[in-house]
């Protein structure tokens, strides 16, 4: 087993899993010595783990790597290893990751809309209990004020306003689904089967929510931040394109992630102020 480079909250390593017959597992026949490359990712049990193994689960490995097995109450589960593994953010040209993303976004919505989980998700018999709330995250923004003793802090209030008032508007979406909730290019990968998406969050939310992410990322220093709007522009006109969405829908959800990705950021003493500044791009566009 050897564990993979540049690990964050969990352990995650490659291993084999060996394929056992009937017979075998019997003792009625030798061991045939064949095994299968996994993924084995460890961490400690919490509703954000079980929200992952639940969602990948009804992924079913549709647009997203497949789930071999799991232990919730353990905090451990087995995932197909996803050979060549490249990331997206590794290729060179935007415009064709930008399309890539669609694709796999396409495959994930696709699959839940033909059985495993209708477009309305408020109809299903599914335990929703299991799955983070979007709401639940924004309504973390409801915490700058108090943090700061009323003001914004480093936070510009004029920003901060502009999300609070089109929120409302963007939840009223009622195109809702279970979602990636993490869906960006260091968690899209290319296999045997295609570029899939791993590490879901498994988010009940509107579908729009996901371009969030995804807006933000690869993310780098930009020394030249002209290159970034242009990047950003094609990006929503593909988008756009490819999705049916609104331009305004689009950089409305780009603008809210960006600033929830920023407080989260500034809590985690991590660098918020990139994502903020690509906050302020995102709502100066027309």
């Amino acid at each position: 087993m050897q564990s993979v480079p540049n690990l964050s909250y969990n352990f995650v390593a490659f291993a084999k899993r060996e394929n056992v017959t009937l017979s075998e597992a019997k003792g009625l026949a030798p061991s045939s010595g064949t095994s299968q490359d996994v993924v084995l990712k460890i961490g400690v049990p919490n509703n954000e783990l079980k929200s992952e193994m639940a969602a990948l689960g009804l992924f079913n490995g549709n647009g997203a790597c497949q789930i071999l097995d799991c232990d919730e109450e353990r905090g451990f589960f087995l995932l197909e290893r996803l050979k060549p593994g490249t990331m997206l953010a590794e290729l060179e040209d935007d415009d064709e990751r930008t399309h890539i993303a669609a694709d796999v976004m396409h495959r994930l919505w696709r699959n839940l809309e033909s059985g495993s989980l209708l477009p309305n998700i408020q109809q299903q018999a599914v335990e929703l209990h299991k799955f983070i709330r979007l709401s639940d995250w924004f309504d973390g923004l409801k915490n700058i004020r108090p943090h700061f003793g009323g003001g914004t802090g480093p936070f510009p209030k004029k920003l901060l306003e502009m999300v609070e008032s089109f929120l409302p508007e963007l939840f009223a979406d009622k195109n809702v689904k279970l979602i990636h909730g993490d869906f960006h290019h260091y968690n899209i990968l290319l296999s045997e089967r295609g570029w899939l998406a791993i590490d879901p969050k498994g988010v009940i939310g509107p579908v729009m929510y996901e371009i969030g992410p995804l807006m933000l990322n690869p993310r780098r220093s930009h020394t030249d931040w002209s290159r970034f709007k242009l990047q950003t522009e094609r990006r929503i006109c593909i988008l756009s394109e490819r999705l049916g969405w609104e331009r305004e829908k689009i950089v409305k959800w780009a603008t809210a992630h960006a600033v929830l990705s920023a407080w989260w950021d500034f809590q985690d003493g991590m660098d918020w102020e990139y994502s903020m500044y690509c906050a302020k791009i995102f709502s100066e566009l027309k």
